[in-house]
């Protein structure tokens, strides 16, 4: 690896005049290993099917294609597109929010943002409708190609979130939403589920709203946080799927059906109809928090549904997040079933009746930075900094420090990957020269701005920090630290296991050191940090205070 750009003159004229004095972190690649991955049976897939940091999933069909996407909250580029033929293996073919200044994401904490997205296709055309929490409201996109490029938002005058678009057989749409109830609300988590129509051409709202669900299918049991609604039709019936119960373990997915698309609805016999909450705790291959569903019809008529869930390593933590899983559908007396209940969740199941394709790599991977730009996958959290901090150059990520640190609510200068597995190693080489007290490089797992970890080089140190709390220091507390000893670059290794690091450190080609065997990670899990996002990790750089 080289420790100079050839064109550094030219790099450095993209960044500020502060930045610039700044020592640049030049990283040669990064490095993905997943551990204890079992073989998949023939003839069968395993949960989840887009594993890390994947809520919220929404479908289509299109002929032979599957397309879905998720939310993504504050990082960027936002609301993910992936690709299938065969709903098993997924392949990302851009971002729906790909382009400074779509959204504006500045100062948030890392779960706002971007909510749910729900996508649909009409004549030719595909639709987002998502919301921009604290940022915007909701807004619609549209793009001929879900590859992109999506258009720049079309905002839309309403309250709520989780709005999707239902277009009925006669061309007519609605726009479905979670919202506040009509009347004051009765307890904390009282939600309704709403309808408007919405004109395709024009794309304004028009006619009355109107309550579907005013709270859940058992309104006097006080149902919280009725959400996710979509729309879609069968054998002459309407209906209505919502979540219900809240993001965690007690998370559910509901049916209500209808001969009018604005309702009345009636709650289906079997609610809900995906749950894991009433399962022994002790079980193994344990899944949680299921719900936020989509349907898919494939071409030989059988259901697919799409829906979040979590992989707990104890109690209710894990790293990653909410994972998109599927699961086949079917359909008891005009109402469809993902379990029954008290039925877990398969870890592996039989896969559909679909020719294999191919998709995206996950299990192991390595980025060597050669390319033009960083592939679709990489995220950064909120905007992009008003200079250019990064650039690749000859097999380089060049990475100028940046001023904000990961515990700000700034634009750090760090770009990372999911973590999608319980446990991985990620490894990169890194050159890097501080030359003032407080410059630091290396790689950053991060949860959100109140749970991190940061592993690197700091002056004539390898120093971990990280921090569990918003009332730490914005770079994190020093967990463990060592000489460095060497000049020249050093390989840097995190090996996550459930709710345990491993950081070691070596020369290239050296042998590894170790910082520290067993760093305590539990408290980056998501249940500490508002069960919204997952763990991102890659390259960061922080200059000195």
């Amino acid at each position: 690896m080289r420790e100079t750009l050839a064109a550094a003159g030219a790099f450095l004229a993209f960044v500020s005049a502060p930045c610039a004095a700044a020592p640049t972190a030049h990283f040669a690649e990064l490095t993905y290993v997943a551990q204890h991955v079992p073989p998949t049976p023939a003839g069968s897939y395993r949960n989840p099917v887009l594993p890390g940091f994947q809520p919220d999933p929404s479908i289509i069909r299109v002929g032979d294609d599957f397309y879905l996407v998720n939310s993504t909250f504050a990082w960027f580029p936002g609301i993910p597109v992936y690709h299938s033929r065969d709903l098993v293996h997924w392949r990302q073919i851009g971002n729906a929010i790909d382009r400074p200044g779509m959204l504006d994401l500045a100062g948030l904490g890392t779960s706002r943002g971007v909510f749910a997205p729900a996508i649909t296709r009409h004549e030719g055309t595909f639709y987002i409708l998502n919301t921009c929490v604290d940022c915007g409201g909701n807004f619609l996109g549209t793009a001929t190609n879900p590859a992109g490029p999506w258009s720049d938002p079309v905002w839309l005058d309403f309250d709520g979130i989780d709005c999707s678009l239902f277009v009925d057989e006669d061309g007519s749409a609605w726009i479905v939403n979670n919202g506040s109830p009509p009347e004051t609300p009765r307890y904390d988590g009282h939600r309704a589920i709403w309808i408007q129509q919405f004109d395709l051409k024009t794309l304004k709202l028009f006619g009355p709203r109107k309550v579907l669900v005013d709270g859940g299918v058992h309104p006097e049991d006080r149902p919280v946080w009725a959400e996710g609604p979509h729309v879609f039709t069968k054998d002459g019936w309407y209906y209505l799927m919502a979540a219900e119960g809240g993001t965690a373990e007690n998370h559910s997915e509901t049916i209500y059906r209808s001969r009018r698309p604005d309702g009345p609805y009636e709650a289906g016999p079997i609610n809900p109809i995906l749950t894991q909450r009433n399962l022994p705790p002790g079980r193994s291959d344990r899944v949680e928090a299921t719900g936020h569903a989509d349907l898919v019809q494939l071409a030989d008529g059988s259901w697919w549904g799409v829906f979040l869930a979590t992989r707990p390593f104890a109690g209710q933590s894990t790293l990653l997040g909410r994972e998109t899983f599927l699961l086949p559908v079917s359909w008891q007396d005009g109402w469809p079933l993902f379990l029954s209940p008290g039925e877990p969740v398969p870890l592996v199941a039989r896969r559909p009746a679909l020719p294999a394709s191919p998709g995206d790599a996950w299990d192991k991977w390595t980025d060597d930075f050669s390319e033009r730009a960083l592939s679709a996958e990489w995220l950064r959290i909120r905007n992009p900094g008003a200079v250019q901090d990064h650039a690749l150059e000859g097999g380089d990520l060049a990475l100028v420090p940046g001023a904000d640190p990961a515990g700000s609510l700034g634009t750090p200068a760090f770009w990372g990957k999911r973590l999608r597995h319980p446990a991985a190693t990620v490894s990169t080489t890194v050159a890097f020269a501080p030359d003032k007290p407080g410059d630091f490089a290396g790689l950053l797992a991060f949860m959100d701005e109140a749970h991190f970890l940061a592993f690197g080089i700091e002056g004539q140190q390898i120093v971990a920090h990280r921090r569990t709390d918003a009332t730490q220091d914005e770079r994190g507390e020093v967990v463990a630290s060592a000489p460095r000893g060497v000049t020249g670059p050093l390989e840097l290794r995190v090996a996550i296991d459930g709710g345990h690091a491993a950081l070691s450190w070596r020369k290239p080609g050296g042998r590894w050191q170790v910082l520290s065997a067993k760093v305590d990670v539990e408290p980056l899990a998501t249940v500490h940090a508002g069960l919204f996002t997952g763990l991102v990790i890659g390259p960061y750089a922080l200059a000195g205070r």
